[in-house]
This record gives structure tokens, C-alpha cells and sequence, in this order.
């Protein structure tokens, strides 16, 4: 007996120009610091789009995650690569997020906007990316609910080989979160 093979999927993305971000000069002295280990950085996935749980898991994995020299990676699945207005909501959404990051935890970031089923696609980008972390929001559905329908988290926890991180929103304004390692 065989075991199934999926077929492979188109695999069509775009990368985005962000604007060219570099530390304030007070940063400087701090970035010389740093060892050498800490210094390369470390590459972290993070899944966005354009809701308010995705937000919350890049503003916690900014806050919790994120350290000097680290290179966050901003991945947001479409539809289409080739809708041009898509494509210019989902680059602007990518620069925002880009110049926050800069701003809150001195970190570069690249995107890239890749046109599949949001979970196959983190999950592709992890096995290309091999992140430290992946990090993912969730709607705060239940275990039950979650398992019954389905979700991007659920899929991601099971089928990526690098350790999710799920971030749910939590009560108030400050996101809790399950750290699946």
C-alpha cells in the first residue's frame, strides 16, 4: 500500500517593496552592544491580514517575541496575486505594519503577499522561510468549534514544521497567548 501523495499546488506570490527603514542614531550604540549570536537575529513568520486579531498577534509578537537584529517576515495569503487593487490594499497594509515595527522593536521586515488558502501558505512559507516562530492570530473560537470547522491556527499547529505561535484575542485590549511548541 502507497501512501497518498498530494498533488503540488501553484505556487504564485509577490513580493513587496517596503520603504527603506534604518534606527534612529540614539539606537546605534545599543545595536554595537549586542553579541554576536544576537546580532545575526533570528527570522520570524507573522500571518496578517486585514483584521483586528491579526493586528493584535503582530502588536504581541512585537512586544513578547521581537528582539534587536531580528527580521519579521509579513505573509498575508489572497486570492489573486494579479488583482492589482488587492495587491495595493495588501502593500499598504504591509508598509504600515513595516513602519511600526521599526518603530516599536527595531526590526526589519520584508513581506510577501502569495495567492493560495491562507493555512497551506504560512505553511509553505515556514518550510521556505525555517522561522524561529510563526505566528498566528485566532478569532477566540473554542477547541470544539475550532476542530469541527476548521481553522487556519488548527491547520497550522498540525501541519508546519516550525512551532506556532497562536496569539487570541484576549478580554480587554492586551491579546493572550497559546504558545504550541
Amino acid at each position: 500500500m502507497e501512501p497518498v501523495k498530494e498533488e503540488e499546488e501553484v505556487y504564485s506570490w509577490r513580493e513587496v517593496n517596503l520603504p527603506t527603514l534604518s534606527p534612529t542614531a540614539a539606537a546605534e550604540p545599543e545595536l554595537e552592544r549586542e553579541t554576536g549570536e544576537r546580532r545575526r537575529g533570528r527570522d520570524i513568520l507573522i500571518a496578517v491580514d486585514h483584521g483586528p486579531n491579526s493586528k493584535h498577534a503582530f502588536d504581541w509578537a512585537l512586544i513578547h517575541l521581537c528582539r534587536l537584529a531580528d527580521t519579521i517576515h509579513l505573509v498575508h495569503a489572497v486570492s489573486s496575486v494579479q488583482n492589482q487593487i488587492v495587491y495595493d490594499m495588501s502593500q499598504g497594509l504591509m508598509e504600515k505594519l513595516a513602519i511600526e515595527a521599526m518603530d516599536v522593536a527595531m526590526v526589519r521586515t520584508k513581506a510577501r503577499i502569495v495567492e493560495g488558502d491562507a493555512a497551506k501558505v504560512i505553511c509553505k512559507e515556514a518550510e521556505r522561510l525555517k522561522p524561529a516562530a510563526v505566528v498566528i492570530g485566532s478569532r477566540g473560537r473554542g477547541l470544539i468549534q475550532s476542530v469541527l470547522q476548521g481553522s487556519v491556527g488548527e491547520y497550522c499547529l498540525h501541519h508546519c514544521k516550525t512551532a506556532p505561535i497562536i496569539v487570541v484575542p484576549g478580554k480587554g485590549t492586551s491579546p493572550s497567548c497559546i504558545p504550541c511548541f
